[in-house]
């Protein structure tokens, strides 16, 4: 046998025995793979996340005035005063009726906008990125266009200007403390920046449910239009629906910056939840004890009614269990 196929043997022997030998570093650990992958995350979400809850729940337990650390424990004082001492239980109503509105409007609003876009044979990706667009504005930016510019309560304000149209005088949304004006401009904001980010989970969801569904509708005798939208769409959006309910609840009880800068601090009508207890932990008193305990009593609240909420919509039920 000649070198030169002494050498190719060789060197293929080398090749087959590389290949079979198991690989060793990080690329081979899968375990150290995933936790340097996930542990930067993992820290900063019990540093940012787990350990501020902790100390709020601790916080509320204790005269926590102008510290953090206090040392005088008082019990459930904290939540005896959020409760019965401050404006925080008429905010909590008052955003419960809120919630009971704006949540079913925006869930219709949204669906509405993405079986109109689903329709579309042309320009659907267009019309998809103009709705969606608002969700890219800050609310504090969108709250001073809606204060500065369409519902100024002057003649010349948009909104004015428009109705001036048609005959009707001035209307002072935001300094007349009397309903429902204030709230045309705080639920026309809120649709405004929410419908597009909903829209889009309902065209996904649209997207996703076979053509095959429809067809046998229509060979059953089932009309286009409403009888296939309720017996087929709906259903299908089962999920999706449950899914942005829960999220519009959830936003509903977290309001705070359109309304802090539409609404002055003194007035008492449409003070969300939070801009209560902004008032409590970093007013004039800075009682973080108090702020604590209705920050306790709100998250409380949000995970009764989610939990309530996904019972009733039967979220995380099983396709067998439908």
């Amino acid at each position: 046998m000649s070198t030169t196929t002494t050498r190719g043997v060789a060197k293929a022997a080398a090749a087959e025995t590389s290949k079979s030998r198991p690989r060793r570093g990080l690329r081979s650990n899968a375990t150290l793979n995933f936790w340097l992958f996930t542990g930067p995350f993992l820290v900063g979400l019990v540093i940012f996340v787990f350990v501020p809850i902790g100390w709020s729940i601790w916080l509320s337990f204790f005269d926590a005035r102008y510290t953090v650390t206090p040392s005088n424990f008082v019990g459930f004082d904290n939540y005896r005063q959020i409760l019965t001492n401050s404006n925080f239980p008429d905010s909590l109503l008052t955003f419960t009726v809120f919630a009971v509105f704006i949540v079913p409007t925006t869930w219709a609003l949204s669906l509405g906008l993405a079986l109109l876009v689903n329709q579309l044979r042309f320009m659907r990706a267009f019309f998809r990125s103009v709705f969606f667009l608002p969700t890219a504005v800050s609310y504090v930016a969108a709250a001073l266009i809606w204060k500065m510019s369409i519902f100024t309560g002057v003649r010349f304000g948009l909104m004015n200007t428009v109705l001036g149209w048609f005959g009707v005088d001035n209307i002072a949304y935001l300094s007349n403390p009397s309903p429902p004006w204030y709230w045309v401009v705080l639920v026309s904001l809120r649709l405004w920046i929410q419908s597009g980010f909903y829209m889009i989970l309902f065209l996904a969801a649209l997207q996703n449910i076979p053509a095959e569904l429809y067809e046998a509708a229509e060979i059953d005798g089932a009309k286009r239009g409403w009888q296939t939208f309720w017996y087929i769409t709906l259903p299908q959006l089962r999920a999706t629906s449950t899914a942005v309910i829960l999220l519009l609840l959830i936003a509903a009880y977290q309001a705070f910056d359109e309304f802090y800068n539409l609404i002055t601090t003194k007035a008492t009508w449409a003070q969300t939840p939070l801009m209560e207890l902004y008032k409590a932990a970093l007013g004039t008193n800075q009682d973080y004890g108090a702020g604590s305990a209705g920050a306790v009593i709100l998250s409380l609240l949000i995970c009764v009614v989610t939990l309530a909420q996904g019972k009733i919509m039967g979220f995380g039920r099983g396709e067998e269990a439908k």
